[in-house]
């Protein structure tokens, strides 16, 4: 009972206010209240530009020339964790501290021992054998 008094009091202020044209008050079952033809006007004028990407400017750089253990691995970017590469290439090694400590994780990258978890994925050809 209150919230249909409610509704019939803002309808007659808003019909009083603005010569009953420019409010839709929501009843039972209608659209919420709005305002019909006050957004096209106020910002008719507006030009925002043309929309930019918001994503990455020319994507990762991605290494193609990466294999582990002879597999060819299409989705490596340079700058990522090795570990990561060979999580996502189904490639098990073992870790144990994360942080280069125990050395655990050691892998060969282009003939040279390297930890995994601590090395990144380099320009040009990389080729990862695990130990």
């Amino acid at each position: 009972m209150k919230q249909g008094l409610v509704l019939s009091i803002l309808l007659l202020i808003a019909v009083s206010l603005n010569n009953g044209s420019a409010f839709i008050v929501a009843g039972a079952g209608r659209r919420p209240f709005h305002l019909h033809g006050f957004f096209d006007s106020a910002f008719k004028n507006e030009d925002m530009g043309a929309r930019e990407n918001a994503g990455l400017k020319n994507g990762p750089a991605v290494n193609e020339n990466v294999s582990i253990n002879g597999k060819a691995c299409k989705n490596a970017v340079v700058g990522q964790k090795i570990k990561v590469v060979a999580a996502a290439a189904r490639v098990k090694i073992p870790y144990n501290c994360n942080n280069g400590d125990c050395g655990t994780c050691t892998v060969m990258i282009n003939g040279r021992k390297a930890k995994a978890c601590q090395m990144t994925v380099p320009k040009g050809k990389c080729d990862i054998q695990t130990l």
